[in-house]
C-alpha cells in the first residue's frame, strides 16, 4: 500500500458557464510514501487556467505564482489529472483537511460532469487524524498545518509554505511523526456513496427550540469552579445562532452566561458548550459599577 499525500493551489475564478465563482486548480503537489512511510516519489505540476484569464492578486502574493508561468506550462487540468492518476495508482489519498479533495471534486465535476472521483478508492483526512493523535480538542478552531508542525518540532520557513509540493511534504512529515496504525485505521474512509454524502453534507447550526434534533436534556451547565450543576436564572435567548442564558452556582455564588450551539452534522448533532463571563453591571450614569 502506497500513501499519496496531496495539496492543491487554486485560484478564485468566475465561471460564465455556471454563473458562479469557482476554485480552479492551478498547481498539483503530491508526495508518495511506501508502506513504511518512506518518501519514495513526488509529483509537481502547474496547470494553465481555462476558466479565468486573471490570477487573483492574493493568490499570486501567497504562492509567488504568476500567470505567465501558468500559461507557459501548457498543462490543461485534464492533462495533469491524467498524469496524476498514474502517479496515484491504487494508493490511498491523504490531504490536510477536506478542502483539497472538495476542490478536486469541483474541478472534476466542471470538466468531466461527474460528481464522484472514479479513481479514488480510499481516503484519509490527516487534519482530523493529527488532531486526534495530538489530543487537540479546540472546538472553536481546527488545527492548522503549521501549528501541527510546530507542536511536533518540525522546522519550516513561513515563506516556503503555500506551494503545493512544499505543503504536501510538510503534511507527510507530520503524518510520519504521528503514525499509529490502530488509530489511523479509524480515520480511513472507503470512497463509497456514504463517503461522498458525508463529505458534501453542509453542516448547519440549529436555532429553533422546537427542532426535534435538539436534545433539551443537554441544556444545562456545570460550574467551571466546583463542577456542580448550576441553576438557570433567565430564559433562553438566541444570539448568533447560539442559545444563551444566565446561570448561577449557589455553592460558589458564581454567575455566568451559558452558551450552547447545536450543530447538525451528517452523523448527528454536535453539542458545543461554552461559559462566558457576565458583563459588569452599569450604574445610572452608564459607567461600570467598579469605575464609579
Amino acid at each position: 500500500m502506497n500513501y499519496i499525500v496531496i495539496d492543491f493551489e487554486f485560484n478564485g475564478a468566475y465561471s460564465k458557464r455556471q454563473h458562479r465563482f469557482f476554485n480552479e486548480i492551478i498547481e498539483f503537489g503530491a508526495v508518495k510514501l511506501d508502506e513504511n512511510l518512506r518518501m519514495i516519489d513526488n509529483f509537481s505540476e502547474l496547470v494553465t487556467p481555462q476558466i479565468s484569464k486573471k490570477l487573483n492578486s492574493h493568490v499570486s502574493r501567497l504562492t509567488h505564482i504568476n500567470m505567465e508561468e501558468l500559461k507557459e506550462s501548457h498543462n490543461t487540468f485534464s492533462h495533469v489529472l491524467s498524469k496524476f492518476k498514474k502517479f496515484l495508482g491504487d494508493g490511498m489519498l491523504l490531504s490536510w483537511g477536506t478542502s483539497d479533495i472538495l476542490v478536486l471534486m469541483e474541478n472534476y465535476r466542471y470538466f468531466y460532469g461527474e460528481e464522484q472521483l472514479p479513481f479514488l478508492t480510499s481516503y484519509c483526512n490527516l487534519q482530523g487524524y493529527c488532531e486526534a493523535a495530538l489530543d487537540y480538542h479546540d472546538r472553536a478552531r481546527q488545527m492548522g498545518l503549521s501549528t501541527c508542525a510546530g507542536l511536533l518540532g518540525i522546522g519550516f520557513r513561513d515563506d516556503s509554505l503555500h506551494r503545493a509540493l512544499t505543503d504536501a511534504e510538510l503534511t507527510s512529515l507530520c503524518f510520519q511523526k504521528l503514525y499509529r496504525p490502530e488509530l489511523f485505521e479509524r480515520y480511513v474512509d472507503v470512497c463509497d456513496e456514504t463517503f461522498y454524502k458525508r463529505l458534501t453534507f453542509k453542516n448547519y447550526n440549529i436555532y429553533d427550540m422546537r427542532d426535534p434534533d435538539i436534545n433539551k436534556k443537554e441544556m444545562y451547565f456545570l460550574c467551571d469552579e466546583c463542577g456542580r450543576k448550576a441553576r438557570r436564572r433567565s430564559k433562553w435567548r438566541i444570539k448568533n445562532k447560539t442559545f444563551r442564558a444566565k446561570f448561577r452556582c449557589f455553592r460558589c455564588k458564581r454567575e455566568f452566561e451559558g452558551r450552547i450551539t447545536f450543530k447538525k452534522c451528517f452523523d448527528g448533532v454536535k453539542v458545543i458548550k461554552r461559559i462566558a463571563e457576565l458583563p459588569e453591571p452599569k450604574s445610572a450614569s452608564g459607567q461600570n459599577a467598579q469605575e464609579t
